[in-house]
């Protein structure tokens, strides 16, 4: 079966490492014969906040999905999920946050749990999650000082609970404000590597 490919990039900036990485995913999964959708979260203006219709929405079985476009199908039936941005503050920046709020939705991406149990992971189409970040930041700030708070949060919070079945990888690209060709290069050849079928 065909590999349905869904890469989100959340950088502001129409030049960015971001862009290029994004780019980098996209022509090493089309190699491979996957249908790609790229989502640009700034280029299409998504609004991160969550509204309260929305929110209220969560529990009544059919939460409103008017204000995401195709983002949830895309999602729901992606087989590759590329998340592509720059870690700020160490966290993800608040569009891509927001797009997580207002996409993940219970009877899309989960059920919620009954009786306070563990809720029901609906992201069953994915096989592999691979997030792209960069940071200005040294290595050893993110694994030592701060323990990786993004990975932590995606690969348990998120995709632990939605997608528990799906490989899970990260590759995060340190000093990235003045990084070197053969920097880039070698971390573009990563992103090929990491996304070749296993």
């Amino acid at each position: 079966m065909a590999d349905k490919a869904l890469i989100v990039l959340a950088h502001p900036a129409l030049q960015s490492l971001s862009r290029k990485f994004a780019e980098d995913a996209n022509r090493a999964l089309e190699a491979q014969g996957a249908t790609v959708h790229l989502i640009d979260l700034y280029v299409e203006n998504f609004l991160p906040s969550l509204t309260a219709s929305e929110r209220a929405s969560h529990y009544s079985g059919s939460p409103e999905t008017q204000g995401i476009g195709d983002h949830a199908e895309l999602l729901t039936t992606a087989t590759t999920l590329v998340l592509v941005f720059p870690t700020w503050w160490f966290g993800m920046p608040a569009i891509l946050k927001g797009w997580i709020d207002r996409v993940f939705l219970p009877t899309i991406a989960f059920d919620h749990a009954a009786d306070f149990g563990p809720i029901k992971p609906r992201l069953t189409n994915l096989r592999r999650v691979l997030v792209i970040t960069t940071l200005g930041s040294p290595a050893w700030i993110d694994w030592f000082v701060m323990r990786r708070p993004v990975r932590r949060i995606l690969k348990t919070a998120i995709f632990g609970l939605c997608a528990p079945q799906a490989q899970f990888a990260m590759l995060s690209l340190y000093g990235a404000e003045k990084p070197t060709m053969s920097q880039i290069e070698a971390f573009t050849g990563r992103i090929a590597k990491s996304l070749q079928r296993q």
